[in-house]
């Protein structure tokens, strides 16, 4: 089976790269095998922080809505519920989670660097957006809580509706992402960040963590299933399927 992430570990500090075509599009393989290779990283007392990036000019485009295509309403379903489990997770990692931005984060994307505890951004071409209703698809309850989380109810109101692709500098006054750096500095400073927070006591990250974010995950995980549900209908409705198959993506 081919592998689409690669970890690194030094000084205590993980990197977990996705490596999966020019775009690192998510798809079932992808998102369980992150899965998979975060739960080792929980349990791996030489490890205290993690920092998730992309390889090439993408974090991640997001879903890799051709391949989707070919799916049954059921499949599509089991993934979302796979793709909901582990965002899931991320947004609660017991140890420090730093999305290094090396480009374009846009919807499933973005919504993985959401569940991170920061996030780091290149200046320059790369984009972010939760753009989902602009080809006439929706989001999910975790998602939005998320967001909302992270930039506040207004601005994660303007975040969706809009549909906008914003610019490092924007997503940094919006609140979207902490932080904006120059391309060869995103690493070291990504790397900087998860060892600050890595250095603290673990079990009081922990528990600050949790007081944060688990109230969040807690009220979006009641809404979540019937959020999937309605995801999967609008997602197969005649226009936005339409405008589905006229989504291309890099191989």
């Amino acid at each position: 089976m081919s592998s689409f992430i690669c970890v690194l570990k030094e000084d205590g500090v993980a990197t977990v790269t996705l490596s999966r075509g020019k775009v690192n599009a998510l798809n079932e393989a992808t998102v369980e095998e992150l899965y998979v290779r975060f739960r080792s990283l929980e349990g791996d007392a030489s490890v205290s922080s993690v920092v998730l990036t992309g390889a090439g000019k993408f974090f991640s485009f997001g879903f890799d809505i051709p391949e989707f295509l070919e799916y049954s309403r059921e499949s599509f379903t089991r993934y979302l519920r796979l793709f909901s489990r582990f965002y899931a997770y991320l947004f609660l990692f017991p140890k420090p989670v730093i999305a290094a931005l090396n480009g374009h984060t846009i919807a499933g994307g973005c919504m993985l660097a959401l569940a991170c505890d920061q996030r780091l951004m290149v200046a320059g071409k790369g984009k972010i957006s939760l753009n989902e209703i602009n080809f006439g698809s929706s989001v999910f309850a975790g998602s939005t809580a998320m967001l909302k989380a992270c930039v506040g109810e207004r601005a994660a109101r303007d975040v969706l509706f809009s549909g906008s692709m914003f610019s490092a500098e924007e997503a940094l006054m919006l609140g979207l992402v902490d932080k904006v750096v120059p391309q060869e500095d995103l690493m070291p400073l990504a790397a900087r960040a998860a060892r600050e927070l890595g250095g603290k006591n673990a079990a009081a990250f922990r528990s600050v963590k949790s007081l944060l974010r688990k109230p969040v995950a807690d009220e979006a995980a009641g809404r979540e299933e019937a959020s999937i549900r309605e995801f999967v209908e609008i997602w197969y409705s005649p226009e936005t399927w339409k405008n589905l198959k006229e989504i291309k993506i890099a191989p």
